[in-house]
């Protein structure tokens, strides 16, 4: 499948006008497909600034802190 980019401007209408021909039930999928994308965006994210923080040296000690509440916690 060939895709182009499409100037959002065009694009939205367009995007509207078939929304507004959509029943409950697919406006529900697409409601899921879009939440489904935020999360991949907000999941990106978050990776790219633990990565950061990483390479910073600001998680130096996370791993030595999870054994220590492992080791205090009463299901350990």
């Amino acid at each position: 499948m060939s895709e182009s980019i499409v100037e959002p401007g065009k694009l939205r209408p367009e995007l509207h006008q078939r929304i507004d021909r959509m029943d409950a039930e697919q406006l529900e999928l697409l409601r899921h497909i879009l939440l489904k994308l935020e999360l991949d965006q907000v999941v990106g994210k978050l990776h790219e600034t633990f990565d950061a923080a990483r390479r910073a040296g600001a998680l130096g000690r996370v791993d030595e802190i999870i054994r220590e509440v492992r080791a205090g916690h009463p299901y350990a």
